[in-house]
């Protein structure tokens, strides 16, 4: 049973997340604000949390920063009232997973909420599959049909980052930081540079998908199909 927890000032709307995902059989754990969150994680394991962008104390971007620095996997989603394209670009940059804006459709949350949780899941195993390719992190090859094949390091630790969690939209800084580091001095064309490079290797007509451009963002993989 995955563990899930809300994190929302408004009591209100805490309870009707908390009662829609009971009823999904989710064990689910609250927080009025960002600082009780951390917490209460530093307490109790969770598999995902849903998270309020407004918030006294500490709102959700601050949230979204500090959890990252020690919970780098831990998927969030974020639920707020704002839905301009600056904000949620915000959101993804600061490491949000998802984002949904109030008012919204109890199925949609929950459909969301499991595809995040499948997503971590995918995400912590050591082997993916992405459309008809294979990708093993225990032998750095990847695989189709009865082939296999040997890529450069960057490119499979890329690939594989994308193709872990398929529909999630990463930014460049965070992919910049997880494969080249923080120390990383080179520029955002080495990121571009990669990607086209995979893009050439496995073309999406035949490997069943795509790596698209998010203007202004990053990347995202899509499965095909």
């Amino acid at each position: 049973m995955a563990k899930v927890m809300v994190v929302d000032d408004d009591p209100y709307i805490r309870e009707l997340v908390v009662k829609l995902l009971k009823n999904e059989m989710f064990e689910v754990v609250e927080a009025q604000n960002g600082q009780v969150a951390l917490y209460r994680l530093a307490e109790s394991k969770v598999d995902l949390v849903i998270l309020d962008l407004m918030m006294p104390l500490m709102d959700g971007y601050e949230f979204c920063t500090m959890a990252r620095k020690y919970y780098s996997d831990l998927p969030i989603l974020m639920l707020t009232a704002k839905s301009e394209i600056n904000d949620k670009v915000k959101g993804f940059t600061v490491g949000a997973d998802d984002y949904l804006a109030k008012p919204f459709e109890g199925i949609e949350l929950i459909m969301r909420v499991k595809a995040l949780v499948r997503r971590f899941n995918i995400h912590a195993s050591q082997k993916v599959r992405i459309g008809t390719l294979t990708l093993d992190k225990t032998s750095y090859q990847v695989a189709w049909g009865n082939q296999h094949q040997d890529i450069p390091m960057k490119e499979f630790e890329l690939l594989f980052m994308l193709g872990s969690q398929p529909g999630k939209s990463f930014s460049r800084d965070q992919l910049i930081e997880e494969i080249w580091g923080y120390d990383f001095d080179g520029n955002e064309r080495t990121l571009d540079v990669h990607i086209n490079r995979l893009r050439e290797r496995f073309p999406n007509e035949l490997f069943q998908f795509q790596i698209i451009t998010i203007r202004g963002l990053g990347y995202r993989l899509e499965v095909l199909g």
